[in-house]
């Protein structure tokens, strides 16, 4: 009778063939463009926004909130200030919306309705921005003037909500600005958030129910604590956008340079609207100053996500 040999297992090649060579290659050269397009960008903007900050002094140009072009005075702080506070109101509509629109297609629709919220809610987050904008500032901005008053009468107890002036207007502020660009950018958060949720693997899920657990219990034990970094992700994605939009606050805003910390009332602004308001007759002074502010809102956009990957690296450690 014939001896059976002994499986020895295969020891793969320490050295890697043509085609992972290539492969490697091919990545590392998508990723050293990326860097070479930030970088790139960044020296230019540098060069471009100089003579602004030279002329206004840098700690003048990040710490004030002046802007007169001809007198060579710039300072961003305030366009800054209405940038996040604009950013900010969008994502407390937009996040609990979209977690729980999320949760709805994934866990309660039946298969038909889910189906068709998922195309909706793609379709929406492919369409442009100036489209929001034209339906914020005909068919929407004047729906929210009975928010706004309800939520200074209401909640006159936070300074924020307070109004300078009882008789002071409501259309044009940085509210209904970021109420609007919180719907823009909600259906974004709201895809990204199901499809992380989508992958939980659904035998964790069963075991929860099957122990007597509710639904609810399943998806606050379950869901919510394996998709979190998912959520933070996509919650930074849409306040990246919501930080860098353009024409629905210019379409909304009432235009200042100085940050009003009364959201409610008309007067706002953002950084990005200011450069596509301004850009068109701009000087050439005042040319370097809008590159130098839109050069200081793409270092508060790295910061944001500096920040966010040192939470999600926080959570996933603990």
């Amino acid at each position: 009778m014939a001896s059976i040999a002994p499986q020895i297992p295969i020891t793969p090649a320490d050295r890697p063939n043509r085609g992972d060579r290539i492969f490697r290659a091919l990545c590392v050269s998508a990723a050293m463009l990326a860097f070479l397009i930030v970088g790139t960008a960044l020296v230019f903007m540098f060069r471009q926004a100089w003579p602004a900050i030279r002329t206004s002094g840098v700690r003048h140009f990040f710490l004030d909130s002046v802007w007169k072009p001809g007198e060579h005075k710039f300072g961003v702080l305030g366009l800054l200030e209405g940038t996040v506070i604009i950013a900010g109101i969008a994502m407390i509509v937009a996040i609990p919306a979209a977690v729980t629109m999320a949760l709805f297609i994934n866990e309660y629709a039946p298969k038909p309705i889910a189906r068709g919220l998922t195309t909706a809610i793609d379709l929406l987050a492919a369409l442009p921005s100036v489209i929001f904008a034209l339906w914020g500032f005909w068919a929407f901005k004047n729906h929210l003037v009975p928010v706004a008053r309800w939520l200074s009468v209401h909640l006159v107890a936070l300074p924020f909500f307070r109004l300078t002036d009882p008789s002071a207007q409501l259309i044009g502020s940085s509210f209904v600005a970021g109420v609007v660009v919180g719907i823009m950018v909600l259906p974004i958060i709201t895809s990204i958030s199901r499809e992380v949720m989508g992958r939980v693997p659904r035998d964790l899920c069963e075991g929860a129910l099957a122990l007597g657990g509710t639904r609810w219990g399943m998806i606050r034990s379950v869901i919510l604590p394996f998709g979190h970094s998912g959520i933070i992700s996509a919650a930074v994605l849409g306040f990246g956008r919501a930080l860098g939009e353009t024409v629905a606050i210019a379409y909304l805003v009432n235009l200042v340079y100085h940050a009003n910390w009364h959201f409610l009332q008309q007067d706002g602004g953002s950084v990005a609207a200011a450069i596509f308001i301004r850009f068109a007759e701009a000087s050439p002074a005042e040319l370097s100053g809008l590159v130098a502010a839109g050069m200081s809102l793409l270092i508060l956009t790295f910061a944001t996500n500096l920040l966010s990957r040192y939470i999600v690296n926080r959570k996933a450690v603990a």
